[in-house]
């Protein structure tokens, strides 16, 4: 650890441990007026732009309690000879590549230690800004944690196979196979981190009659990681990549496997919930499943970087079909608890971690919530 890095890493985190515990009482009082917890959330879009920390409070409101927060790990180029003047912000604007962005866990971190100790209490900070594709990745994860001691909790969102983005990705894209990323999931065990993983089930526009491309490739990398706790993004579906023939079996079937006990399944996107929203079929296929594996399931937006809060709360009003077929426990694990559970475990594992590695730390316990 270079001098540098020491000195930046003890300011840090003389900061944190410089913050007084808040009440849990009165944070668990104030977090049952809350309709949900997000699980996934970005700050931050394909160009690193999005609204302040600040800003976002203010959509959170009365309606969020806590959220995640990371930014996008990949910059959409600007790329004069192909678009001109016509400067991109969404992949799906330009042929121009993507490229990793690591300065993004720095924006985020600095983000959220611009905030009070009060307001800090509703975000827990994931790293997203490495490469899954590079044996490295898991040094540049362990570095920022010894950078920001006292923020992050996990990493992710980061993608192995998505639609139209990982063809479009400088240097090819991730795969389910590569060790760089048995070491990145491998390095999230030590320390503690939990993991949200975007893959798509299949390829886009596949044929029905084709087993999924990407199925047997994903249960082999959980399999591989069981001290890993690992949420499956948007349940391996897309915005062209469709729910599989009996995704929901698909899902059951690894919510039953003994050795997968730690993955979990986040909900997030408007793109999938128009899939459960779409029949009254599809609804109770989805209502069923969660209400038999309540501790399985997290609400998330998905939202990036929202311009206000209609738009920040698009995906959670989308699912108001899905809300009312929830049993009682069901909804408030889906919408809360399992949020809380995740990450609140998570962040005192990695605290603990840090107290080990970071120069002159000690144990402090989690902020309180």
């Amino acid at each position: 650890m270079s001098v540098q890095l020491r000195a930046l890493s003890a300011i840090v985190l003389a900061g944190v441990l410089a913050i007084p515990p808040t009440s849990r009482s009165q944070s668990q009082q104030a977090s049952s007026e809350y309709e949900f917890n997000d699980s996934h959330f970005h700050l931050t879009n394909y160009i690193q732009e999005g609204p302040s920390i600040r800003e976002f409070l203010k959509m959170m409101g009365g309606t969020v309690g806590r959220s995640t927060l990371f930014g996008i790990p990949l910059q959409q180029q600007w790329s004069y000879r192909i678009s001109a003047d016509n400067a991109p912000t969404y992949y799906l604007q330009t042929d121009a590549p993507l490229y990793y962005y690591s300065f993004t866990d720095a924006a985020i971190a600095t983000a959220y230690l611009s905030l009070t100790q009060q307001e800090r209490t509703r975000f827990d900070p994931l790293i997203t800004g490495f490469n899954p594709s590079d044996m490295y990745g898991a040094d540049h994860i362990r570095r920022v944690l010894l950078t920001f001691p006292g923020v992050f909790c996990g990493i992710g969102e980061f993608t192995i196979h998505k639609e139209f983005v990982s063809s479009k990705t400088a240097g090819g894209p991730a795969s389910l196979f590569d060790p760089a990323v048995d070491r990145v999931l491998g390095f999230a065990e030590e320390a503690g981190l939990v993991a949200l993983i975007h893959n798509d089930v299949d390829i886009p526009f596949a044929k029905p009659e084709d087993p999924p491309a990407y199925l047997d490739g994903m249960k082999a990398l959980l399999r591989q990681h069981p001290g890993t706790t690992i949420i499956w993004a948007h349940m391996g579906v897309g915005r062209v990549v469709r729910p599989i023939s009996h995704h929901t079996g698909m899902i059951e079937n690894i919510l039953q496997d003994p050795g997968m006990r730690h993955v979990m399944f986040d909900i997030s996107w408007d793109e999938v919930a128009k899939y459960v929203v779409a029949s009254p079929e599809s609804l109770k296929l989805t209502a069923d499943l969660i209400n038999k594996y309540p501790d399985r399931f997290l609400f998330g937006t998905d939202s990036l970087a929202p311009k206000d809060e209609q738009n920040y709360l698009k995906t959670y009003h989308t699912y108001a079909p899905l809300w009312p077929l929830l049993t009682k426990d069901a909804s408030v694990k889906v919408r809360k608890d399992n949020y809380t559970r995740t990450f609140d475990e998570a962040t005192r594992k990695v605290r603990a971690w840090e107290a080990m590695h970071v120069p002159g730390s000690q144990f402090v316990l989690p902020i309180t919530r």
